[in-house]
């Protein structure tokens, strides 16, 4: 079966679903969070396909292919995250409704409230924009279409479920998703370990875990950027709050986090051997490996590692950025704004990624910002450590933009102090939101 015949099913496939959760959304909770009745295997699904998006199983094999073994820090740095996450996870179901900053809301007010429904969406739109840039040059790759259209097409149909039926849809497609990354991953190693010219290979040794391109400095700036982001994420969050219970939302946090590491090896295995072929892009490494019918899988298994991680963000920023107009989420007319903010979202999305075929920078721009900002007074909120509430806002801004002045100062200047000052960050946070002036 040729592979463009294996898209266009999984596509009509992931609509129909769309088409069917649409007839299910009673509520707005349904729309918002599935009416927070999903089990362990829904969410542990759709969480797991979340995280699995198109930049962490790329960029793992594109950072293995450059810096080794080492690479294997990226995704294990999630699954560190995610354990973190678990005593914790019980407040965010607690406290929590249905958005980030609505849980910020109940802990500092509605200023708090308003300034990160202003921040997040805008950060979390260049991800969308990078999902769907993915997509398109994963489609144009096959060679049957370009990638203007692609970036459309793929655009149009994740946004076209997503606005069907929100969670529900959302929940019941990456579930989907999930196999279909697993299964293609697994599929790719396997034929990689039959093959007989991958035994050469960089061995896996304690030494080769850190080198001369990654130090265990990077390894903690590593952490505090990205290992955070999982322990404060609204896409993470945006997961438990569709759980039946905080039992549900704890174990399935457990299972992906332990799902990961596995996952971590084989991603960074098939980097490095993939590095040796003479197309050392993986795409076109598994299309020399694969029989035609399994690489049609595997492209398959990519598309949904994009649009899983595309949906998620799509709909987290499109309920925050309604918490703007909607003083209550729960009214109908609010899920009419939210249909609304989707679609203009995801057209905003779809034009950025036609004119921008790159920003994985300001992908990394955004979640160091987003660390610096919100990391400390989330922890703060949810463990219920009394801070100085008048100035919440002040450390959100203030940690942020140092965080990113530390990133730009880390990519054009010197990457040392550079780090230094996203390191800073959270001691400012912690200044401004626990220290008192003398009187």
């Amino acid at each position: 079966m040729q592979p463009e015949i294996i898209i266009i099913v999984y596509f009509i496939f992931i609509l129909l679903i769309g088409v069917y959760s649409a007839f299910k959304v009673k509520t707005p909770t349904d729309y918002y969070v599935a009416g927070k009745k999903a089990g362990i295997i829904p969410v542990s699904g759709s969480l797991l396909a979340t995280i699995l998006g198109g930049s962490a199983i790329l960029g793992t094999i594109e950072l293995s292919q450059n810096i080794g073994w080492a690479a294997i820090w990226f995704l294990l740095c999630a699954a560190f995250g995610l354990l973190i996450l678990i005593p914790i996870s019980k407040y965010v179901k607690r406290f929590g409704n249905y958005t980030l900053p609505e849980l910020l809301g109940s802990f500092y007010g509605t200023k708090t409230e308003f300034v990160a429904s202003i921040i997040i969406p805008i950060a979390w739109l260049g991800i969308i924009a990078a999902q769907i840039i993915a997509a398109a040059k994963i489609l144009s790759g096959l060679g049957f279409i370009n990638y203007s259209n692609a970036a459309i097409l793929s655009g149009a149909i994740f946004i076209v479920y997503t606005l069907l039926g929100g969670q529900l849809s959302i929940l019941k497609t990456d579930a989907l998703q999930s196999a279909l990354i697993i299964i293609g991953l697994i599929a790719l190693i396997f034929f990689s370990l039959q093959n007989s010219s991958f035994t050469n290979i960089e061995k896996l040794e304690a030494s080769t875990l850190f080198n001369s391109s990654f130090s265990l400095f990077d390894l903690v700036i590593l952490i505090l950027t990205y290992s955070v982001t999982f322990v404060v994420g609204p896409d993470i969050y945006s997961r438990l709050f569709c759980a039946k219970n905080e039992k549900t939302a704890s174990r399935s946090i457990l299972i992906v986090a332990l799902i990961l590491i596995p996952v971590s090896f084989g991603l960074t295995y098939l980097g490095v051997i993939s590095q040796q072929s003479q197309n050392t892009g993986i795409i076109s490494f598994a299309q020399n490996l694969l029989p035609s019918w399994m690489y049609g899988l595997f492209v398959a298994a990519l598309l949904s590692a994009v649009m899983s991680s595309a949906d998620t963000t799509l709909l987290t920023s499109s309920i925050i950025f309604n918490q703007l107009f909607t003083q209550n989420l729960d009214s109908k007319s609010s899920l009419k704004h939210t249909r609304w903010i989707v679609l203009f979202m995801g057209i905003l999305s779809i034009l950025t990624a036609l004119f921008v075929t790159s920003i994985i920078q300001s992908l990394l721009y955004a979640l160091t910002f987003f660390s610096g900002a919100f990391i400390v007074p989330t922890l703060a909120g949810l463990l219920k450590i009394k801070v100085i509430k008048s100035r919440v806002i002040y450390a959100i801004i203030i940690g942020g933009l140092i965080a990113l002045s530390g990133k730009l100062i880390n990519n054009f200047y010197d990457e040392f102090w550079g780090n230094i000052i996203i390191i800073s960050s959270y001691f400012f946070n912690i200044v401004i939101l626990f220290v008192r002036q003398k009187k």
